[in-house]
């Protein structure tokens, strides 16, 4: 019912930047969608949680490793989810997806294809 697609990965240097962008379509609409979330996945290791935003902006959260570096936003106009990343390091290669919940608390119930990042030393 509800789509997903990343967008903005790329190859950086470390100590630069990028903005992955979420969008979430369906025919559900985004009213139906109480959370959004990034995760990503390197090689060999487990998913990890990154940032969570509440539907209405409030509920942000953010995995302690990333906190400073990392910015969540949304913009329900757009119907889109985005993660600034700021200073880059070599171990934040990964595949970065996208997730979305339909209730405060609940299973992430959709994901994204993910958006490969990957920094260069």
């Amino acid at each position: 019912q509800v789509q997903l697609v990343e967008s903005g990965g790329g190859l950086v240097q470390a100590g630069g930047s990028l903005r992955l962008s979420c969008a979430a379509s369906g025919r559900r609409g985004t009213f139906s969608v109480a959370t959004m979330g990034w995760f990503r996945q390197a090689p060999g290791k487990e998913r990890d949680f990154l940032a969570r935003i509440y539907w209405n902006g409030g509920g942000i959260y953010y995995a302690d490793f990333v906190k400073g570096r990392f910015t969540i936003s949304r913009d329900n106009d757009k119907s889109a989810v985005y993660l600034q990343m700021n200073s880059l390091k070599p171990e934040d290669t990964a595949l970065y997806y996208c997730a979305a919940a339909t209730r405060l608390g609940g299973n992430w119930d959709y994901w994204g294809q993910g958006t490969q990042v990957t920094v260069s030393s």
